[in-house]
């Protein structure tokens, strides 16, 4: 597994791939080789072999680009899979509640699987779970932490939400 390192506004990433796609993206070290160790995959730190997504995260921070264009290598329960799936729908600049997404996978009433789901996604950014606030307009949790999760919102021109 290849890594590399990104410094985005006031932050840090830690984008990894296999051969058959981006597979980590997040901005703490320790997570990235946790991770790694999960997988039983050997991290090597090769910028060269991550240019062409570390080309599109500089893009993206530098607002020129809406939408990534990677192939991804992520594993998960067919749940996880269906709400990442659908996180993948919601439009740049646009946020949804959790129940907004329980509703589009087909089961309201799974709140809270799909929060929990959410909270799984091992390829922030791209897999845009930061666009994803709670019901009454509040930030909720992030696994990168409530600012880079304002960071990406304003990037992306959302500043409507409550603190």
């Amino acid at each position: 597994m290849n890594y590399t390192t990104l410094a985005v506004p006031n932050d840090v990433l830690y984008i990894a791939a296999t051969n058959k796609g981006l597979c980590y993206v997040g901005n703490e070290e320790q997570e990235l080789f946790d991770y790694a160790a999960k997988r039983k995959e050997v991290l090597v730190q090769d910028n060269e072999a991550m240019s062409v997504y570390r080309t599109q995260f500089a893009r993206y921070f530098s607002g020129n680009l809406e939408t990534f264009h990677l192939t991804l290598d992520v594993t998960g329960t067919a749940l996880q899979q269906q709400v990442w799936q659908t996180l993948m729908t919601i439009p740049f600049g646009e946020v949804w509640t959790y129940s907004d997404v329980a509703e589009k996978i087909g089961k309201p009433t799974a709140v809270r699987a799909v929060a929990n789901a959410i909270g799984r996604n091992p390829v922030l950014v791209v897999i845009p779970c930061h666009r994803v606030i709670g019901k009454n307009r509040k930030l909720t949790g992030f696994r990168s932490g409530l600012a880079m999760k304002k960071t990406l919102l304003h990037l992306e021109g959302f500043t409507t939400y409550k603190e």
